[in-house]
This record gives C-alpha cells, sequence and structure tokens, in this order.
C-alpha cells in the first residue's frame, strides 16, 4: 500500500517525481533537481504531511553514470511520526541546486558540508563556503575521483 506522502507528492507534482518505492515503511522519492524547492515546501506546510524537521542532508557520487551526484534529504514529520527520504540527480555538468534554507534553515551547515566535499553548488546559499577544510584546499575530497594519495600543502596562520 502506498503511503500518504508518496501519493500525495505524485498527485501534487506528476512531471517532477521521477520514481517513488517504499521498503518496510521506508518511503523515498526521486525527483526534478529544478523543483526541489517547491517540493520541500509542499512537504513541510502541507496540513497531512507537515514535514518540519530536515534531519540530513547528504550528497553520494556515483561516479561514471550520466547524472554522477545525488543530494540525499531525509525528513521527519514530528506530528504524524512519519519519514520521507528525497533523492534528487545532480549531473557534473550543471553541478547545482537550489538551497533550501528558507524552508529549514539548519539546512545551512549541511549544504556547506555537500559543497565542501563534494564540491556541488548551493543557489541561493547565504554563506556558501568551505566548512571542514581550509579555503585553500584544492578538490573535493568525497568525490571519487579524487586522488587515494592526494596530498594538499598545509597553510599556516595569516600573519
Amino acid at each position: 500500500m502506498e503511503s500518504i506522502t508518496l501519493k500525495k507528492l505524485k498527485e501534487r507534482f506528476p512531471d517532477s517525481i521521477m520514481e517513488t518505492h517504499s521498503f518496510r515503511g521506508d518511503d523515498t522519492a526521486i525527483v526534478k533537481k529544478e523543483d526541489i524547492f517547491k517540493i520541500c515546501e509542499f512537504l513541510r506546510d502541507d496540513n497531512e504531511l507537515l514535514y518540519n524537521f530536515m534531519m540530513d542532508l547528504t550528497a553520494v557520487d556515483y561516479y561514471g553514470k550520466e547524472s554522477r551526484f545525488e543530494v540525499v534529504y531525509h525528513l521527519y514529520s514530528l506530528k504524524y511520526n512519519m519519514r520521507i527520504r528525497i533523492k534528487v540527480p545532480v549531473p557534473e555538468s550543471d553541478c547545482t541546486i537550489d538551497s533550501i534554507i528558507p524552508i529549514w534553515i539548519c539546512a545551512d551547515w549541511f549544504e556547506r558540508e555537500a559543497y565542501d566535499l563534494y564540491g556541488i553548488i548551493f543557489k541561493g546559499h547565504p554563506n556558501l563556503k568551505r566548512i571542514l577544510l581550509y579555503e585553500e584546499f584544492e578538490g573535493h575530497p568525497l568525490r571519487k575521483d579524487y586522488p587515494v594519495r592526494g596530498r594538499q600543502p598545509l597553510i599556516g596562520p595569516k600573519n
């Protein structure tokens, strides 16, 4: 039986939902990147869903695939005790996606981490800069094509 969340997403965004699946109550929707903001806004605001807590945002590198990256959002509805995973394919040729900070402010550091480690640019982010690595670091170390033995020069304090 399809969950209310997946059913409502398909009804509201028929052209945006690429695929859905559910396994043991674990719902997942794969959506088009250009629609992520309005989908997240809908999930937060719909009275039968109320996904008011963004638990996590991460990325995956599928090196060699056409849509190399995938941004993954884990959302939770405190009122209805429901979870959903939203996956968004992001091609290397246009490695950008809209920031969801206006919807969930807690996305701030998660988006910066994905930018720092994968190089995914979150359009509209108010302070998109490295969060784990120093500014002079070259590359993005969680990309699968980053050299295994890659070395970076240590940068001393600026005087």
